[in-house]
């Protein structure tokens, strides 16, 4: 059982982040913000796929403005992510945004991030102080240290910062694209302050690659009981970060939402089409939000046998399959029906 590290709670929009508050679960829009219909349809496909969080990028005040129109329709609190320029900040706080997302390695002058902290105060918004291992203050970079404990003081002085002010509505992270950087610098952090985490390797690449960096990043950090939200970085859909983000939490028992789908790997025992098989299977069910078990074995020794704690699971023959239900075998099927049956079972009896 994982002891999850206690942390103060802030609020974005109806969404809890630390505390005893669910892990959540983010992404960013990959549309031009200022095109509010096509940012929108994201949006609302994220929600579908459990989505609780979604980030826009304010590139220009043309972005800033379209939050307005944005905030109006949206099924998910949004988050601005603001590089350079404080004032694009004051204009999405001003248009409605729910949360600021501030690197402070590229705003500018203190006074800026002080007049950003000043309207976040005034209307109840949380700030995440954003840390990029790429992005570090200059006279930071420059220190004769490693790179974790330069992006912890950063974080620390920016911290300071806003604690300074009166503010505490503070989230945080510290990504880089190296995944040991990031582990350690969130390690380090969570020692200093007892502000949420936001967990995420920046830059993790593309479907694969990605997903493995972030899961061994993020997994080792929830494993250990660090962090509060987090976000999988993908050179992909953003529905796929939340499907990712799902299956890693799923994997350390911290989030039940949806099917945790189990499949044995092929080896010659094997007589029957698995991989496509267990792909088909996890396709039909990807969105049927029920907490269950299902498994796809390639075999009678995987399945039903090794597989008996599974709700619903198939276990291939020879060109042919078993349905079974908690170890118990209920049909036997011809291959190019099996997967039909299966489906149709599962959902008749979850409804």
């Amino acid at each position: 059982m994982i002891q999850r590290r206690k942390t103060k709670r802030i609020q974005i929009g109806n969404v809890k982040i630390g505390g005893d508050a669910p892990i959540s679960v983010q992404s960013m829009t990959n549309t031009d913000t200022r095109d509010v219909k096509s940012t929108l349809k994201q949006i609302y496909n994220l929600a579908e796929n459990g989505c609780e969080l979604v980030r826009l990028a304010i590139l220009n005040p043309e972005a800033a403005q379209a939050v307005k129109e944005i905030k109006k329709k949206s099924p998910l609190p949004l988050i601005a992510d603001i590089h350079f320029d404080y004032r694009l900040a004051i204009a999405c706080i001003n248009n409605g945004i729910d949360a600021l997302r501030i690197n402070p390695g590229n705003i500018g002058k203190e006074e800026h991030t002080k007049k950003v902290v000043a309207m976040a105060k005034a209307n109840n918004i949380p700030i995440r102080i954003g840390i990029n291992g790429g992005s570090l203050e200059k006279e930071i970079e420059k220190l004769d240290i490693e790179l974790p404990e330069k992006m912890v003081m950063s974080a620390m002085r920016h911290i300071k910062i806003l604690e300074d002010n009166d503010f505490d509505k503070i989230k945080i992270s510290l990504k880089s694209s190296n995944v040991l950087a990031t582990i350690e610098a969130y390690r380090l952090i969570s020692k200093k302050v007892d502000y949420p985490l936001h967990l995420g390797v920046t830059e993790a690449g593309t479907y694969t690659g990605g997903i493995v960096k972030s899961a061994v990043g993020l997994g080792t950090l929830l494993a250990e009981g660090i962090g509060d939200t987090i976000r999988v970085s993908l050179t992909d859909s953003p529905i796929e970060e939340v499907k990712a983000g799902y299956m890693i939490l799923k994997s350390l028992g911290l989030r039940k939402r949806g099917i945790n789908f189990i499949s044995c790997p092929t080896c010659g025992r094997t007589q029957i089409d698995l991989i496509n098989l267990a792909k088909t299977v996890e396709k039909r069910l990807e969105n049927f939000d029920k907490n269950l078990t299902i498994a796809v074995m390639g075999c009678a020794v995987n399945g039903p046998g090794e597989a008996k704690h599974a709700d619903y699971g198939i276990a291939g023959g020879i060109k042919e399959g078993y349905i079974f239900k908690k170890g118990e075998i209920i049909k036997r099927l011809p291959e190019e029906k099996l997967v039909d049956e299966f489906v149709n079972l599962i959902q008749m009896e979850n409804v």
